[in-house]
């Protein structure tokens, strides 16, 4: 059946009290209210699946952990096991002291005795028998008894009634007092039929006419059948009430009974403390929804999932600027010892106090917008990014959104921004890496000094880029270390931009301190009017615990994605005739493509065989060519087609305590087997002892170098040695050999051999 055109022809409206003097309009309440949660009871008879004895207990050592002093546990002449769960409670000793128990029956004798003794320290009170059964149990075991009654239909009955039934039972209880000895009047609004303000009006009819109003405690059960149930709480307290009865986060029968978490924290967030403990909602949250077997909303306030979360781009907006004043604004407070002060848009409640992170506070769809984003980044990545470079990012957050129609979560912002500059990890390197720098300045040749203003200075760069994974050795000059590096890769690679904005901050405090920097580059070769004008540009960013670090890897960061996959020229080593580079260059080349360390005299050494090799190009040798050049001119990781020794087995054993070795090892000795042994002070000099009794002249080391690469399981010894070569009536030869082991005393043994293969040693006769 449709809804009716005319609803009047078949619901009546509330008739509204007349209360020309209400007062409770213009009231503030001041100081929170005695709560009672009836989960237990109320919440539980309204659940499917009743809870057990184990959920109940549960349930109720979590009401006393969040601090309720009173708390209705059964209706124990209802069923048995309502009966031995108010049992177990009291003979378990699991009441505390401060914590009053309630129970509830209907006037009925038989009921009332049954009720009586579940508790045999408590009981709900009704009519006379209630007050000989309390007295006598009181007498009899020592407890002290509250009594309520509840007009079960307060909401519904005429305010004259309800108060000649309660000023009837208040004289036939006849031990109505003050403080714990008041009389409990619960007025329920068992069906909400009428707006919050007409339930405040009953209750301050009612607080106005009973009376000895002091003797009297006057408790609101509001339900929700309306919606209005907070509404309606919070009213009837301004009214007059002095207790609520409810259930945590709203559980009870139909729409459920007024939540206590949300009132209790309604009256937090305006400074007066609601006497409850909810610093760890989260745990409250999956006792409750593990016992009642219901989840909480994702909109229920304060406790739903997404209750501190904004998706809207102006909502984030304001929360990300609301931060950053109550930032500023707190620390001008603490420098003043006034108070600190929550104010946040959109956030009426700090989610720190109630035990959640920020992390939710804004969350991204499509709908999201550039703070939001940023916000995001600055939380998990420590990045402040700036305004354009916030604009930049947004729109490829968007587009993500759009195409895969989600919600982007934390982690991937932070993936997609990591992504997007090649930040973070070697995961999300781009085909440019700084591996190494050196930032130098020498006089500008543009610029004379004087006595009062120093020459101004150029900047060189001198570092080593990973290109496409292959390490280049590259060297640039600028009027600071970015545009150095920028004259670096137009030199080098042929990569032509400049800088149009520059930002940076620190990160961390003391010795963690980072530098973030960040750059937006244009295209080179146009000027600086139209560089400011260029509609296209690319954002970089970089970290780093040195600000010119940070500032070159974000040059890098930018320029990665300005090149995408374009291909780039292959790096030229100018060597030889006409030389640009030196003999350090070509070390750093092999450094950082080989890890090795070279000794001095070997670089120069090898630098010698390097301008040979390019005399046949031109004077210029290509990266790769150079590498190629050192692996055959060492047999570096590669065999010796015209080796004559070859070293197959080896044993090392120290002789006394002197240091001396003895050798014994099988070679292989223009292609026949040799067993040979030898002593000598050290490995080295034992192995030159065998080889010097092969050959005519003598063998001895000149230099000899080692130092490891790699690292873990991974590393290796490399050993360098140079050996001379001396026969009667010959010019002295020298030749270096290198080699690497994962044992220290093989790769030397082994370079020792490799350097003597290449001296063209002659056989003994």
């Amino acid at each position: 059946m449709p809804m009716l055109a005319d609803p009047s022809k078949k619901y009546k409206p509330y008739t509204p009290l007349n209360l020309p003097d209400r007062q409770w309009p213009s009231k503030v309440v001041r100081k929170s209210p005695i709560w009672l949660s009836t989960d237990l009871r109320d919440g539980n008879q309204a659940l499917a699946n009743p809870m057990t004895i184990a959920q109940k207990t549960l349930f109720f050592d979590t009401l006393v952990k969040c601090e309720l002093k009173e708390i209705e546990i059964a209706y124990p002449a209802a069923s048995e096991t309502d009966f031995q769960f108010v049992r177990g409670l009291i003979e378990g000793k699991k009441v505390p002291d401060d914590v009053w128990i309630q129970v509830l029956t209907p006037a009925r004798e038989d009921l009332i005795r049954r009720t009586l003794e579940s508790v045999a320290a408590l009981a709900i009170k009704h009519t006379k028998i209630i007050r000989e059964l309390t007295d006598e149990y009181s007498a009899k075991y020592g407890t002290r008894f509250k009594y309520e009654y509840s007009p079960e239909t307060f909401s519904q009955t005429e305010p004259d009634f309800a108060l000649e039934v309660c000023e009837a039972v208040k004289a036939a209880w006849g031990k109505a007092g003050t403080g714990d000895e008041r009389i409990i009047f619960n007025l329920p609004a068992t069906v909400e039929i009428a707006p919050p303000n007409h339930y405040a009006d009953q209750v301050e009819y009612f607080c106005q006419h009973i009376s000895e109003r002091e003797k009297i405690a006057i408790s609101l059960h509001p339900h929700n059948d309306r919606g209005q149930g907070m509404a309606a709480a919070e009213l009837a307290l301004l009214a007059g009430g002095d207790r609520v009865e409810g259930c945590l986060f709203g559980n009870g029968e139909r729409t459920g009974n007024v939540d206590l978490v949300n009132l209790a924290l309604n009256f937090y967030t305006q400074g007066v403390s609601p006497n409850l403990d909810f610093s760890d909602i989260q745990s409250v949250i999956e006792v409750v929804t593990a016992c009642n077997e219901l989840p909480i909303h994702p909109r229920h306030p304060y406790a739903g999932e997404l209750v501190f979360t904004a998706f809207s781009g102006s909502h984030q907006d304001a929360i990300k600027k609301g931060f950053e004043a109550q930032r500023i604004r707190h620390a001008e407070a603490a420098k003043k010892g006034e108070l600190q002060y929550w104010d946040i848009p959109y956030l009426p409640i700090d989610p720190a106090d109630i035990g959640c992170t920020y992390e939710a506070v804004i969350r991204v769809n499509a709908q999201s917008g550039k703070a939001g984003i940023a916000y995001l980044v600055q939380q998990h990545l420590g990045l402040d990014l700036p305004r354009k470079m916030q604009v930049a990012f947004y729109q490829v957050v968007q587009d993500i959104a759009d195409r895969e129609a989600r919600e982007m979560r934390p982690e991937d912002i932070t993936t997609a921004f990591r992504e997007t500059y090649h930040f973070g990890s070697s995961k999300y390197e781009g085909r440019l890496v700084l591996k190494s720098f050196k930032i130098s300045s020498e006089p500008s040749p543009d610029t004379t000094g004087s006595d009062e203003q120093p020459a101004d200075e150029r900047r060189l760069f001198d570092g080593t880029i990973s290109v496409d994974g292959a390490l280049r050795v590259m060297r640039g000059d600028g009027n600071g270390p970015l545009s150095a590096l920028l004259d670096a890769l137009r030199t080098h690679l042929d990569i032509d931009f400049i800088i149009r904005e520059y930002a940076e901050h620190s990160i961390g405090e003391g010795s963690n301190v980072k530098a973030a920097s960040y750059v937006e580059l244009v295209r080179g070769g146009q000027d600086i009017k139209d560089a400011r004008k260029a509609t296209e540009s690319w954002w970089g960013v970089g970290v780093d615990s040195d600000i010119a670090g940070s500032g070159l890897r974000a040059v890098l960061s930018a320029v990665n994605s300005a090149i995408g996959d374009r291909e780039l020229p292959e790096l030229k080593l100018n060597v030889g005739f006409n030389a640009k580079s030196a003999q350090s260059d070509v070390a750093n080349a092999i450094l950082n493509s080989l890890q090795l360390e070279l000794p001095r005299r070997l670089q120069g050494s090898f630098f010698e065989v390097v301008q040979r090799a390019a005399r046949g190009t031109g004077g210029e040798l290509s990266y790769s060519d150079l590498i190629k050049v050192f692996r055959e001119t060492y047999n570096y990781e590669q065999p010796d087609p015209n080796a004559k020794i070859q070293l197959k087995k080896f044993k090392m054993k120290s002789v006394g305590d002197n240091g001396h070795k003895n050798f014994s090892g099988q070679f292989i000795w223009d292609g026949q087997p040799r067993d040979l042994t030898g002593q000598g002070n050290g490995s080295l000099s034992a192995i030159l002892t065998v080889l010097n009794s092969q050959i005519d002249g003598t063998l001895s080391v000149r230099e000899y170098a080692e130092h490891s690469i790699g690292e873990g399981s991974d590393v290796q010894a490399v050993s360098y040695v140079e050996l001379a070569y001396n026969v009667e009536g010959q010019k002295r030869r020298t030749a270096w050999g290198i080699a690497t082991d994962t044992d220290i005393t093989a790769s030397g043994l082994r370079a020792a051999v490799s350097a003597a293969n290449k001296l063209g040693i002659v056989q003994k006769q």
